[in-house]
């Protein structure tokens, strides 16, 4: 359970500096501080759903493309997710955006690295 919630914890922040650097990844800029830290941990759940579910299943179908691509592809599929998310985000009345592939893209590549340096640094433990 505590490694559920670290890494929930960590897709948070990740999304957070995301969300920080990028003007086109947007969280409702009109509610209150509890509200969008609330939305923002929700988001990160959605997001870790996404890559828990979805992302496997992508990988595995372009599998090909990985190879071609010596691994870059990576940055594709990690833009598809966050688009996914995204979507997902809308349909469940979320205020998260992310405004184009390319800003998914850049978004995708923050996110891994954030959410990288943060699970280092945070306890792994069941």
């Amino acid at each position: 359970m505590t490694n559920f919630v670290v890494k929930t914890l960590a897709n948070a922040g990740a999304l957070a500096v995301a969300i920080w650097l990028l003007e086109g990844i947007t969280l409702d800029d009109g509610s209150s501080l509890g509200r969008r830290t609330l939305t923002l941990i929700l988001v990160a759940l959605v997001f870790g759903l996404v890559n828990l579910i979805v992302k496997p299943v992508v990988k595995l179908l372009s599998i090909p493309l990985f190879i071609l691509t010596l691994g870059l592809f990576t940055l594709v599929v990690n833009a598809l997710m966050l688009l996914l998310t995204s979507w997902v985000a809308k349909q469940l009345h979320l205020s998260f955006h992310v405004d184009g592939f390319w800003t998914a893209v850049l978004g995708g590549l923050i996110i891994s690295v954030v959410s990288w340096a943060l699970n280092l640094a945070l306890p792994d433990k069941d």
